[in-house]
């Protein structure tokens, strides 16, 4: 299925180390890992970071899920987003157990639509963080609840 997918997790803090050097660091807010697959399009990344902003998944003062990343105190104060790139999440496994990525985009295409929605998420919010694209990334979170959604935007 074509689809620009993310998995968004709600975090306390969050690290991304590449070579044991921290290219990444966020305090509460979400960490976005993100992956374009064949065919996906800007204006579906614009819709995912669209959705990924305004998810109301943090809690307001009665502690249901009624902020989001941009106003996580209800006074507009905002969380932190942090996006890595993760191919792996096109993963196809009903062929077997090893796992498929024919339905994730060519690496170049991949990072055009990256490089888009990193671009477009600098210019929507105030605190962004990304990994490196393509690199061997090591991922540290604290995961808050935890609370873990999964996201796609078809076309």
């Amino acid at each position: 299925m074509i689809g620009v997918l993310a998995l968004l997790q709600r975090v306390r803090q969050a690290q991304v180390l590449i070579e044991a050097r921290v290219v990444a660091d966020i305090g509460v807010g979400l960490v976005c890992l993100v992956c374009a697959e064949q065919g996906d399009s800007e204006q579906q990344a614009d819709r995912l970071l669209d959705k990924i902003l305004k998810l109301r998944i943090f809690a307001d003062e009665a502690g249901k899920m009624n902020r989001s990343v941009q106003n996580l105190d209800g006074h507009g104060s905002a969380g932190s987003l942090l996006i890595v790139s993760q191919f792996t999440l096109a993963a196809d496994t009903t062929g077997g157990n090893r796992p498929s990525f024919t339905n994730a985009a060519p690496p170049h295409e991949g990072r055009r639509l990256y490089e888009h929605l990193v671009q477009r998420a600098r210019q929507a919010h105030s605190n962004i963080q990304t990994g490196e694209f393509g690199a061997n990334m090591q991922l540290h979170l604290i995961n808050d609840g935890p609370v873990t959604i999964p996201l796609r935007i078809v076309p």
